[in-house]
């Protein structure tokens, strides 16, 4: 039996392959991230995937792109965006500038907000709709070694809250 460099031996499941990383908080685990990009009411805009070792910011702005160019009629893109603590970097702020969209990113160092802004909460959207993404279990753990499939799958998933959504 030949044992492959990450120690598998031949037709073992792997949860692993391409847009996997070490997973810096869960001892270094292969894992991956999901970036995903949604409007007011949660429904899913765009989506990549990468490892779960790169930093976010670096998903911020192919996110966006990817949901301008699936976006159907002549608004393709979002007029604002809200973007945590883990987004304040003068690139994120100036790739969103530079495709007209007014960045609302929180500052680190800035004392965190408690309960609603302006009448509106933000954050728990975007924790509803990984929420939303969890409840498919092919997504809550990543069993595809083909980075294609896995997001074909989050693709779908997000089609599915998607129609859900317009039924409400």
């Amino acid at each position: 039996m030949e044992v492959d460099r990450l120690g598998r031996r031949d037709h073992q499941g792997a949860k692993g392959g391409d847009l996997t990383g070490p997973n810096p908080t869960d001892r270094a685990k292969s894992g991956c991230k999901r970036h995903v990009l949604t409007d007011g009411r949660g429904v899913p805009l765009g989506l990549k995937i990468s490892g779960a070792n790169i930093h976010d910011k670096w998903g911020a702005i192919p996110t966006v792109d990817d949901a301008a160019r699936h976006a159907p009629g002549e608004q393709r893109r979002p007029k604002n965006c809200c973007l945590d603590k883990g987004y304040d970097y003068r690139d994120v702020e100036r790739g969103l500038k530079s495709r007209r969209i007014v960045p609302h990113i929180r500052r680190r160092g800035e004392p965190p907000l408690i309960g609603c802004v302006k009448g509106k909460p933000r954050r728990w959207v975007i924790e509803r709709t990984n929420s939303w993404h969890n409840c498919y279990r092919g997504l809550r753990t990543r069993w595809e070694t083909k980075g294609c499939n896995y997001l074909a799958l989050c693709q779908l998933a997000s089609g599915l809250i998607a129609f859900r959504t317009a039924l409400w």
